[in-house]
């Protein structure tokens, strides 16, 4: 490639927006802060686990089985949490069976139910509807007295307290270390979460009220919510229902001061919903099928001047999705806001010397009147070849040059002999939803171009560079592939 076709190349991709987004390191501790000092608390954070009985019969745990609920469990003992926070959906049908599955794990992690850390539990939408999703609770139990044994919101009450031995409340306060935490079960009447707060904030002077809340309910706070919270003074709300995978930082919302960090799922299935694509890049993200099915939560360690949240996946071991959120108290703009993030999430990279492998799929002509089967046998399937350029096949190594910033995709830029970009496009990266060392295919990842929409020309240059999932970019590595 000549020099002026690099500096078009270069021009393109800067008219593209290829411009490397300004990054940096993690948010800068306070004075005298360090890593390893001992936390005022620690807590886990686990949510949507969906545990449920198998498709016939009552095989718990043969289909969705509780490992993955245990392994955040064992990781929150090993870490020494004083209380593990569910945000809810925990009985993927709303049956009794399936929230005392969750008991049996407790209680085999911890000992017994009223052993090991605080519980601070919510329920979900599955939890308290589930017996109505998808008919199998009334197929199951077609005879209506029977049914009502086994669904947890025939008396939630009644099956919480025999299940976990507590008294259930639609909206509870708790105290742990010195640290309050607010829940709100599915369903609860919003007058009864004013009620709870007026009551705290009458007992707990402004003065008394620096250290953060936390609030805890199954849905991202609405705006009712938001305002009927406004009593509790600093208050930091986490939340699960909608899978998001924590690889992305867009799970963390900012409502003015008010932080909602979303809890991703736990769940046998896997979480991989990765969302927010416009805060990534204008081209349309694809390639889901290899990002990897994680199960994944948090470990949040609690300092007097700042908060510290652990991202884990739970797939294979325990391993981590990057690098910890820190949000340190009384910062101006706030640390979670969009802009301050950008600032922190850093660039990701290529390694040094690392390449792109681009293939050609070429077209295939089956031959007319032949049998398919004996051209897939004897491998003269290709015998009709037409020679021209078929779809291209990108290999992108993974872009882990920058241990500080993940890529989370990466963004394509093809250039044919005319010089005009017509190709811009973005596939989301191998094994983003897994832990550092357990991505899909090794971290590399794959792309595939139709042969109808490369841009023309005996040659293509390709530069792909690796995204954040704000957006902040790292540098391009390119290739130009003879047609």
């Amino acid at each position: 490639m000549d020099i002026s076709r690099r500096e078009f190349l270069k021009e393109s991709l800067a008219a593209l927006g290829f411009a490397a987004l300004p990054g940096g390191f993690l948010f800068a501790a306070p004075p005298g802060w360090k890593r390893g000092g001992r936390p005022n608390i620690v807590f886990g954070v686990v949510s949507d686990t969906h545990l449920r009985t198998a498709h016939s019969g009552n095989r718990i745990g043969r289909d969705w089985p509780d490992k993955y609920f245990v392994a955040a469990l064992e990781h929150f003992k090993a870490q020494g949490v004083d209380a593990v926070v569910h945000c809810g959906d925990m009985a993927h049908r709303g049956q009794t069976r399936e929230m005392v599955f969750h008991a049996e794990a407790w209680q085999r992690v911890f000992g017994g139910i009223g052993k090991g850390p605080a519980k601070l539990f919510v329920t979900g939408n599955h939890d308290a509807e589930g017996g109505n999703y998808g008919g199998f609770v009334a197929r199951r139990y077609p005879d209506l007295e029977e049914r009502a044994k086994h669904v947890l919101a025939t008396d939630m009450a009644a099956n919480w307290e025999r299940i976990w031995g507590e008294p259930y409340s639609d909206v509870w306060h708790k105290e742990v270390k010195g640290c309050h935490f607010f829940g709100r079960n599915w369903g609860a009447p919003l007058e009864s979460l004013s009620d709870a707060v007026k009551k705290y904030a009458e007992e707990h002077p402004a003065a008394g009220q620096a250290k953060p809340c936390f609030f805890l309910q199954h849905r991202r706070p609405l705006a009712a919510v938001r305002n009927a919270l406004k009593g509790l003074g600093n208050t930091i709300s986490f939340f699960g229902h909608s899978h998001w995978s924590a690889a992305n930082w867009n799970v963390i919302a900012l409502y003015g001061s008010f932080p909602c960090i979303q809890c991703p799922s736990c769940e046998p299935r896997g979480c991989h919903v990765l969302k927010a694509d416009a805060y990534i890049t204008k081209a349309t993200l694809g390639g889901c099928e290899a990002v990897g099915y994680g199960r994944q939560a948090y470990v949040v360690r609690l300092y007097d001047d700042m908060m510290v949240i652990e991202r884990k996946d739970f797939s294979d071991g325990v391993s981590s999705l990057g690098a910890d959120w820190v949000m340190p108290f009384g910062k101006t703009p706030h640390p979670f806001s969009k802009g301050e993030l950008k600032k922190v999430i850093g660039n990701p990279q290529f390694r040094k010397g690392a390449k792109l492998e681009v293939e050609n799929v070429a077209n295939v002509e089956i031959l007319p009147n032949a049998n398919i089967q004996s051209q897939l046998e004897t491998g003269n399937i290709g015998i009709g070849n037409t020679g021209n350029i078929g779809n291209i096949v990108i290999k992108i190594p993974l872009a882990d040059g920058n241990p500080s910033s993940r890529a989370y995709a990466y963004e394509v830029v093809a250039v044919g002999d005319e010089g005009t970009p017509k190709l811009h496009k973005a596939v989301y990266a191998a094994g983003v939803n897994m832990g550092i060392g357990h991505e899909t295919n090794g971290g590399v990842t794959t792309l595939e171009i139709a042969k109808d929409e490369l841009p023309p020309g005996k040659s293509l240059t390709f530069a792909v560079r690796p995204l954040s999932s704000l957006g902040t970019s790292g540098k391009a590595i390119m290739t130009t592939f003879k047609v």
